[in-house]
């Protein structure tokens, strides 16, 4: 059976103006992920890795190479085109939660498909809080949610769509050790039960080692990639 593959990036470099001149930030990358697959990008700070993820995702534009999503190539697209791709086919957690503080848990994650005019936004949101225990909080505003109440309502808000591909960028760096465990746990227990493919960015080593491959950057280029630990796959 032939393997879907859920997301390319082609020779992707990009380079910014700097007082110094031209400052490369990422250089020459290029991947292939399956559908299905999870991949843990690594790597210090400044080592390119948000970058790369806002590249992969379609949020920013490579100084040359290209990206597919699903197929489409969304370097090629203008920014409402890539925004209709990122409708389609892309999920996102990030550090920060990015809830918007005049909505409800509930109205949160209703969004994504309200923007899709989901019939059954309502009741396929509520689904979604229970999926992640927070049934309870739905009409809460942010502010009233603890830090690991927020993060729930920002994966509830990824997975209702069930995207393609999920990103997520250092999903538990605002949170302690226990919470941040839990969130773990749920993120990758939400992703196999919809067979999503997940794009984990972290500095964290055990939690890259949850992912089946890891891709590890440094100055912008790619140092190693391949698979790791016991869920690699061949």
């Amino acid at each position: 059976m032939q393997i879907q593959t859920a997301l390319e990036a082609r020779h992707l470099t990009k380079t910014v103006s700097s007082p110094e001149g031209p400052l490369t930030i990422l250089s020459d990358v290029s991947l292939t992920v399956r559908s299905g697959e999870t991949l843990a990008v690594v790597g210090a700070s400044g080592a390119g890795k948000s970058t790369l993820l806002a590249l992969l995702a379609g949020l920013d534009s490579p100084t040359s190479g290209e990206v597919l999503i699903a197929g489409v190539e969304v370097t090629r697209l203008d920014e409402d085109g890539r925004a209709r791709v990122r409708g389609q086919h892309v999920g996102f957690v990030f550090q920060s939660f990015h809830l918007i503080p005049a909505l409800t848990a509930l109205e949160n994650v209703m969004l994504p498909l309200e923007l899709r005019a989901r019939r059954d936004a309502r009741a396929a949101a509520a689904a979604a809080l229970e999926q992640v225990g927070l049934t309870a909080r739905a009409a809460h505003y942010p502010k009233q949610l603890s830090g690991g109440e927020q993060q729930r309502v920002a994966i509830a808000r990824a997975f209702v769509t069930q995207p393609a591909v999920l990103f997520a960028d250092e999903p538990t760096g605002n949170l302690d050790t226990h919470t941040g465990q839990r969130i773990t746990d749920l993120l990758f227990e939400l992703n196999r039960s919809i067979g999503s493919t997940l794009v984990l960015v972290t500095h964290d080593r055990t939690l890259a080692q949850r992912c089946a491959r890891m891709l590890e950057l440094d100055a912008g280029r790619t140092v190693s990639a391949g698979p790791v630990g016991p869920a690699a796959v061949s």
